[in-house]
Order: C-alpha cells, then sequence, then structure tokens
C-alpha cells in the first residue's frame, strides 16, 4: 500500500501504521462532527469578514506610530463581530498569550482590589504575573491581592467555596478553559457560562475574564456568547490559523478593552498607535483559516487520545469525551516515556526534525520542561507540538498540526519512539 510505504520512509513501521489505521476506523462519526463544527464556524468568520467589508486596502503595511491604520482598526472590528462583543484588541505588539492576559489584568484591577480565580491555580506563567512566585511587576507588588478556590475531586466547580470567596474588594474573575500543566478536564462554554452566571450573582459588578488560550473554534460558541466581560488568547494558537507570527487578542466590552488598550501602549494613546509592520495579510488570512487548522488539530488530539488509551495509558479527555479545547494530556508514568513521545513529535517536523529534545529550566516554570516543536513559527503551539514539565504524574501534553495529516503523523512517529524504547508493545 503506497501510503504504508511513505509512512515507512518517514520512520514509522507497518506494524505502528496498522495499528493506527485500525484505531481510525472508530473515529469516522467523531470526525464528521467536529468537520460540522469547522463548517459552521467558518460561516461565522466570514460573516464578520463580509460584514465588515474586508478589501485589499485592509493589507496594507504601516509603521511608525501606525496612525489611521484602517486595516488594524478595521481587523479589530472582524474579531468584536466573530466572538459577539464591543470591542477588540488585536495587534502584534502583543508578544504573547501570557502578555495579553497580563495586559488585561494590569489594566482592570487597581491596588487594593482582589483577583479571584474559581477555577484552582492558573497556567505556570502566570504564577509570576500574579505574584504567587514573587517576580518584579507583579500584580502582588502593585496592591492587587490573589485568592482562588480548588475544584471538587471530580473536577467540577466548588460553587459554595467560591459564593464565601467573594466580597467586596473581590474585582476580577479569571476563568482558564483550558486544563495548561494539569490533568482536570478542560471546561464547556457552557459550564463557563454558568459558572460566570454564578459569579455575577454573588456579586454583580464583577468583571469575568477567560483566558481563551486553545479553545476558540473548538465549539460553536465562545465565552463571550455566555457572559464573558473579555476573553483573552494568542495569535499563535487557534485564532492565527499558523500564519500569523507574533500577536495577541483581547475581546470584550468597550470599557474592558479601552483600559487594556491603555495599558497596552500609554495613557491617552490607546488604541489610536501602534503600527501593523505588514503583519495585516497573515492575520486576516490566519483567521479566515483557523476553523479549518483547529478542525485538524481536534482530530488529531482524538487519535492520540485513542491510540494511547487502547495501549493502557490514562488521557485526559478520554478518546470518547466531547471535546472544549485542542490538547490532549497523555500520563505516559516517567521521564522515559515523556522524553520518548516528544522525540516522536519532533521527528515528524517540517522543520528541525534532526533535533533531539531534552528537558531544561524554561523561564517561567517551576520544573524542567521539554518540549517538542519543529514550528515555522516558535513557539506556535497551534502547529505541531508537545511539551510537559518533568514532574508527576508525567504528563504530555500534546496539541497541534496545520493539517490533520501532519498531526497523524505526528502520532504515529510518537508510537514508533515509544516501541524502540521498549515502553509499549502492539
Amino acid at each position: 500500500m503506497y501510503i504504508e510505504s511513505m509512512y515507512q520512509q518517514l520512520g514509522v513501521s507497518p506494524e505502528v501504521t496498522r495499528f493506527g489505521q485500525d484505531i481510525l476506523e472508530s473515529l469516522k462519526d467523531r470526525f464528521a462532527q467536529i468537520d460540522a463544527v469547522a463548517e459552521y464556524n467558518q460561516g461565522k468568520v466570514i460573516a464578520a469578514m463580509q460584514k465588515n467589508r474586508v478589501n485589499a486596502t485592509h493589507f496594507a503595511a504601516t509603521t511608525g506610530y501606525g496612525y489611521d491604520d484602517e486595516g488594524r482598526d478595521n481587523l479589530e472590528r472582524v474579531y468584536a463581530d466573530c466572538f459577539h462583543t464591543e470591542a477588540a484588541l488585536v495587534r502584534p505588539q502583543i508578544t504573547c498569550g501570557t502578555h495579553a492576559l497580563t495586559v488585561a489584568l494590569s489594566a482592570n484591577l487597581r491596588p487594593g482590589d482582589e483577583l479571584l480565580s474559581p477555577v484552582g491555580r492558573p497556567y505556570d506563567t502566570l504564577e509570576e504575573v500574579i505574584g504567587i512566585r514573587p517576580s518584579p511587576c507583579s500584580l502582588m507588588e502593585y496592591g492587587v491581592t490573589y485568592n482562588e478556590v480548588d475544584l471538587l475531586p471530580d473536577g467540577t466547580f466548588d460553587y459554595e467555596g467560591i459564593r464565601k470567596a467573594i466580597h467586596e474588594k473581590t474585582k476580577l474573575v479569571t476563568i482558564q478553559r483550558s486544563k495548561g500543566y494539569a490533568t482536570r478536564p478542560s471546561f464547556s462554554v457552557q459550564e463557563i457560562g454558568e459558572l460566570i452566571a454564578f459569579c455575577k450573582q454573588c456579586k454583580s459588578d464583577i468583571i469575568c475574564m477567560v483566558d481563551n488560550c486553545y479553545g476558540e473554534f473548538v465549539e460553536i460558541q465562545e465565552p463571550s456568547d455566555v457572559g464573558a466581560d473579555m476573553i483573552v488568547g494568542s495569535l499563535i494558537k487557534n485564532p492565527g490559523g499558523g500564519l500569523a507570527p507574533i500577536g495577541g487578542y483581547i475581546c470584550g466590552t468597550k470599557e474592558c478593552v479601552s483600559r487594556c488598550a491603555f495599558r497596552l501602549s500609554a495613557p491617552g494613546l490607546g488604541q489610536e498607535v501602534g503600527a501593523n509592520l505588514g503583519l495585516m495579510p497573515a492575520f486576516y488570512q490566519g483567521l479566515f483559516l483557523s476553523p479549518t487548522v483547529v478542525s485538524g488539530a481536534l482530530k488529531g488530539a482524538i487519535f492520540a487520545a485513542a491510540c494511547y488509551e487502547k495501549l493502557g495509558f490514562r488521557v485526559i479527555p478520554p478518546a470518547a469525551e466531547e471535546r472544549h479545547d485542542i490538547i490532549q494530556a497523555v500520563e505516559l508514568g516517567s521521564r522515559e516515556g515523556m522524553v520518548a513521545f516528544c522525540k516522536g513529535i519532533q521527528s515528524a517536523a517540517p522543520v528541525d526534525s534532526y533535533v533531539t529534545p531534552e528537558p531544561w529550566p524554561m523561564p517561567g516554570y517551576d520544573s524542567d520542561v521539554i518540549m517538542a516543536a519543529g514550528a515555522f513559527v516558535q513557539g506556535s503551539s497551534i502547529e505541531l507540538s508537545a511539551d510537559g514539565p518533568i514532574r508527576e504524574p508525567y504528563a504530555v501534553y500534546f496539541q497541534g498540526g496545520l493539517t490533520w495529516y501532519h498531526a497523524k503523523l505526528g502520532i504515529l512517529m510518537s508510537l514508533q519512539k515509544m516501541r524502540d524504547a521498549g515502553l509499549i508493545q502492539l
């Protein structure tokens, strides 16, 4: 068979290829559901672009101050319409998802306010932003206090604990949609909406912000459709479609987004400044492609879950479970398993396939981290990648794939490296 022959040239044995093909036979209905969601979201993006009359003049580059940058301003109108919000801030000057979250938090919290996470400890890189781990310029240094309410043992919200934690100084609630480096479930848009409604019932003027990273276009709704005052993310994840080389977005109420713009640039300047530096074609086209790219990443995640579940590993979420983000966690049980898995992902890459990933003390994390990412855009986790902290339960987090076929190859190569290391038997 010619496909089996091609995989063999790429380093995948016929046994591993056939194992993968057997798994795929059981996933046809799931893949059809993913395609239907992608088709809906593609229409949503096109409708937002058509409403805002996107044309070739919006692709022109600007430099310097970026005054009167109609392409940039129109892109923000497209994002606002796509995510059904009053306003949006979409800029290449936002360097990453953590930066976007920092802008949103620092713009809307003042000294004496309290930040609450009702979903347990946030993603590792936010610990220094908040001041959980001391860092210069953290929110805690500027007089913002922090509280968190752990999830219940079954991974659901502790509503009674949340009610007790909200008081007169609680200004902003941060909700992380995806699991991050945790083995809890990711939250559905419906669950997030119920949590937001509860928090606003406890305190009507509370601001609810959702870290939307890895979740855009996975469902037909976004957290902004169910009451979020801000949704925040990175353009080198889902909404950039693999084309955006940098950037982040904040969509939400006019008041919240306006404050974010003043914090990103300077008081008095706000959204008036910030040149697009010639990135508009990539930003517009990346958003256009995003629903299709996300669908391929979702298929890869489900395929990974099904393969490793079949081999007896714990996977979060299970293969049959409904998806709420593109991340697939696999508990491999050992450092050796994590290294072998990541070697497989790296060896499937179009870029740096010859590199051997090794754990290292990555800035912003309290454990050594291993990362496999042969990406066209450095750090782009909508491209095929896998990573995780070297600590129990030794879980690796797989995500991305600009095409389903690349995601499939990555998982087959991970199986091959695990088999070669004597860690699995097919």
